[in-house]
């Protein structure tokens, strides 16, 4: 195959398109995250580029965090592990100090429009339906945080014919499974506010204490927003570490 089919815009640089293309697999799922992609000597071959051009869309791709190489066992698909993001935020340890994952639970799964928020940032038109998840986090059977997450209905409609109990503890795998939808990356806000009424029964705290919200935007490998969530918990729980070297 020639470099010509690599079929975008031609004034881009070649290593650029090539990049592209790839790009092009993984979001398509031609090539599967966590499976190794085609040796350089393979992609040269393939798109009849310098291996030099192959090593650089390869290294961008590696930059931009969605392949990952792994020392004498080749280049992957990046799956990203996104679970680990609250413990930057929040600690919840048991008698001996180790850290406790929460539980999830679905609490009701449903078909409804976009609140503003939601809209905003899976870049919906006004009154787009979506799929509508609560669920809650829970640790020792207590609840730790309350999560509203809302995922457009042309791509994830299938999520409505699964009852709530039925829903895994890991919700990114569930997607890619069950809808072919693959989450590559998230950007993540975090807010203070004051408990209202909903969250305050929900935790068992008192209403206008103090809250903390992580607002998350999940974006596919070709960066459509798929997922948008709100997740939010006592302040009383609220730690931030960062490491600094």
């Amino acid at each position: 195959m020639s470099s010509t089919a690599l079929g975008h815009d031609e004034r881009l640089p070649l290593y650029q398109r090539l990049r592209d293309e790839m790009l092009a697999k993984i979001a398509a799922g031609e090539w599967l995250p966590g499976e190794a992609i085609p040796t350089e000597a393979e992609l040269t071959r393939q798109y009849g580029v310098a291996v030099g051009t192959v090593r650089k869309a390869v290294e961008t791709l590696v930059a931009e965090g969605l392949l990952l190489r792994a020392q004498g066992r080749g280049t992957f698909v990046r799956r990203p592990n996104f679970d680990g993001s609250l413990f930057r935020f929040f600690r919840q340890v048991n008698a001996s100090g180790q850290p406790q994952v929460p539980e999830s639970r679905i609490l009701d799964c449903r078909l409804a429009p976009a609140d503003a928020a939601a809209g905003q940032a899976l870049k919906l038109a006004d009154g787009e339906q979506c799929v509508h998840l609560q669920r809650l986090r829970l640790v020792d059977g207590r609840p730790l945080f309350h999560e509203r997450i809302w995922l457009p209905a042309s791509r994830f409609e299938a999520l409505l014919d699964v009852a709530p109990a039925d829903f895994p503890q890991l919700l990114y795998p569930f997607y890619e499974q069950h809808c072919g939808q693959r989450i590559a990356s998230a950007q993540e806000t975090l807010t203070v506010s004051a408990a209202d009424d909903e969250l305050a029964a929900t935790l068992d705290v008192a209403c206008g204490s103090p809250a903390v919200a992580i607002e998350r935007t999940a974006l596919g490998y070709d960066r459509t927003p798929l997922e948008y969530r709100l997740s939010r918990a006592a302040a009383e729980n609220f730690r931030y570490q960062v490491d600094i070297s």
